[in-house]
């Protein structure tokens, strides 16, 4: 076996309609495709494509969000972070500079954890 990338990561979701306007319009990521009939998204983010999943349409629980972000690369945390706040979007925390990188930490509309993050040094 050799695993040679991922193809995308899931994201537990309760409100598709919600979430897609969330992913596609307020963070501006690129709709890619949705999984048939289903409240299931593909959204592409740079080289990671994030899937949206609402679980109970699928047999399945939701059974909370993920609790660890995902973290988006900006090329500016703080106008990113002004550009989110400015449509509503709520930081939990202040801005972190671990000293390599800036991190800014958030959540969509059920709670999953998202990051702006930008590595200044190496």
């Amino acid at each position: 076996m050799n695993i040679s990338g991922v193809d995308f990561v899931t994201l537990p979701i309760q409100d598709f309609e919600r979430s897609k306007a969330f992913y596609g319009d307020v963070l501006g990521l690129e709709k890619s495709k949705q999984w048939g009939d289903m409240p299931a998204m593909e959204f592409e983010a740079g080289d990671l494509t994030i899937a949206i999943m609402q679980p109970d349409a699928f047999g399945q629980k939701f059974s909370g969000p993920n609790s660890v972000p995902i973290a988006f690369h900006v090329d500016d945390v703080a106008a990113a972070r002004t550009e989110l706040e400015g449509q509503g979007i709520e930081f939990f925390m202040d801005t972190i500079d671990s000293g390599v990188c800036h991190m800014a930490h958030f959540k969509d509309p059920d709670g999953n954890v998202l990051m702006l993050h930008n590595r200044y040094a190496p």
